[in-house]
């Protein structure tokens, strides 16, 4: 069957950079192909090349048999391609309809056709089984799951046949994957092409039926997804195996820094945790078994209400993120824009802007800090927006380390960062365990859990269901978070 899309010998450069090579794809009618690589790999120059944001110096677009050049977006829309973007582009005070129809609102008699709009965005939610949100709601009240779902329906109202997703799930919590995932299956049964960017191997594998990989604006490799395993991806785009992303255990355990005895709140019962110096633990289990809970017990957000917490053998109460600070307790929060950063500032001020709040201003090599943590010195003054997102999470890792923490509790480290920035987050860890800091990391990418963790803890239904040893297998630590294992 002819491709929906035929992109041949695409080449473009920016002030005198090649950020794409004579680059070949082609999107197939039903078919999700996800587009892979690392940060810098050319991945969003050609989505927007695809969608008319930027026009090639030279090759071609072919759209069903015909040759096309787009001037522009609204040009690539009207042919029927759209692009689903990582940032949410909804007005917030907007309902869903007026955000589905915003700027092509149906016009009745020199007025907006509400009655119209809403009856056209109702028949497009209900062509994707979502019977969730209503055409009124104002997107506000939406959780970003469903958010994402109206960026869709965006898309489909205006004939998309081809939809771009650009990190779709890079928001998303591990229970709305799942939303998504049925959303791509029905667009899929529904005959539209599916361009989809992640850096998930999971999502890459679950969902697509062909991978293309880019590396420095080239063409790697394009095959089918069955002829591809995860092993051979990475070595595609990193240049080594999945086994040598992750560096040495530790040899040795020293001290314990922080010990929980019949910890329990709200959310947790009887957790009992030990955490020593040089040692990385994982913290497994199921959306919903009290992962996080357990980081916000730590740290002081939900502080726990029953059991004792001891830190370097001193008995002490934490019910406050401050308290926890103070007591040299760390948390590096799974939501890095809303929770870890302040995206307006300087790199220079989110840097410090633990340390100032809870000591007070000091002076600090912060030059030297942010090399600490493979960050160069030139962009202090940079804002953290501007920032990907692997050096988005660099400048979370090095805010804490401005308090020398004895203690890190490290929530989804690695979420929404390419593989090439995740080595360098799990070599920072390392080092850090190294120095003597204790490390809890929860993670819900289990090779990355097994490859990382010293030893794993795995929490069910919001207590521990056990433990388990380095190197155990995904199907010892899920056996655990199901309850299908002892």
């Amino acid at each position: 069957m002819a491709p929906i899309v035929r992109m041949n010998g695409i080449n473009k450069r920016f002030l005198g950079v090649d950020a794409l090579k004579d680059i070949d794809l082609e999107l197939h009618a039903g078919e999700v192909h996800a587009l892979v690589g690392e940060n810098g790999a050319g991945k969003s120059t050609l989505m927007k090349i695809l969608a008319g944001a930027h026009r090639p110096d030279t090759g071609t677009i072919v759209l069903n048999g015909q040759l096309v050049s787009f001037a522009s977006p609204v040009h690539a829309q009207r042919a029927g391609i759209a692009i689903v973007h990582q940032e949410m582009t909804l007005l917030p005070d907007r309902s869903v309809a007026e955000n589905v129809y915003l700027g092509r609102e149906p016009v009745r008699r020199g007025h907006v056709d509400r009655a119209r709009m809403q009856a056209a965005t109702a028949d497009l939610l209900d062509r994707l089984g979502e019977r969730g949100i209503t055409p009124r709601t104002p997107v506000r009240r939406l959780p970003v799951a469903q958010q994402q779902v109206v960026e869709i329906v965006k898309a489909l109202s205006m004939d998309a046949r081809v939809i771009a997703m650009d990190e779709p799930t890079a928001a998303l919590a591990e229970h709305e994957v799942e939303l998504l995932y049925d959303l791509v299956g029905r667009l899929r049964a529904d005959g539209i092409a599916v361009l989809y960017v992640s850096h998930r191997m999971r999502e890459v594998f679950d969902l697509s039926q062909r991978i293309t990989v880019l590396k420095d604006g080239a063409l790697v490799t394009s095959a089918a997804t069955t002829e591809m395993t995860p092993d051979q991806l990475v070595r595609a785009m990193v240049g080594r195996p999945l086994d040598a992303m992750f560096p040495d255990r530790a040899k040795t355990r020293g001290p314990v820094r922080v010990s929980v005895r019949g910890g329990g709140n709200e959310r947790l019962r009887d957790i009992t945790i030990d955490l020593a110096a040089g040692e990385i633990v994982g913290l497994a289990g199921l959306q919903g078994a009290g992962r996080s809970a357990v980081a916000r017990a730590l740290t002081g957000v939900d502080p726990l209400t029953r059991g004792e917490v001891e830190v370097d053998d001193r008995p002490v109460r934490i019910r406050s993120p401050r308290a926890a600070i103070r007591h040299g307790i760390a948390h590096v929060t799974e939501d890095r824009k809303g929770e870890g950063l302040a995206l307006r500032q300087t790199v220079r001020d989110n840097t410090m802007l633990v340390r100032n709040a809870v000591f007070g201003r000091s002076r600090i090599d912060v030059d030297r800090l942010l090399g600490s943590v493979g960050l160069a010195a030139g962009r202090t003054g940079q804002e953290v927006r501007f920032l990907s997102g692997g050096n988005q999470q660099k400048v979370v890792l090095a805010k804490w380390l401005a308090v020398a923490p004895k203690v890190l509790v490290a929530d989804e480290p690695t979420r929404g960062i390419d593989v090439g920035a995740k080595r360098g987050v799990y070599e920072l860890l390392r080092e850090l365990a190294c120095s003597g800091v204790a490390i809890l990391m929860i993670s819900s990418e289990l090779p990355e859990l097994i490859g990382m963790s010293d030893r794993i803890l795995v929490m069910r239904d919001g207590h521990l269901a056990g433990e388990l040893p380095a190197g155990s297998s995904e199907e010892a630590v899920m056996a655990l978070a199901t309850g299908s294992g002892a």
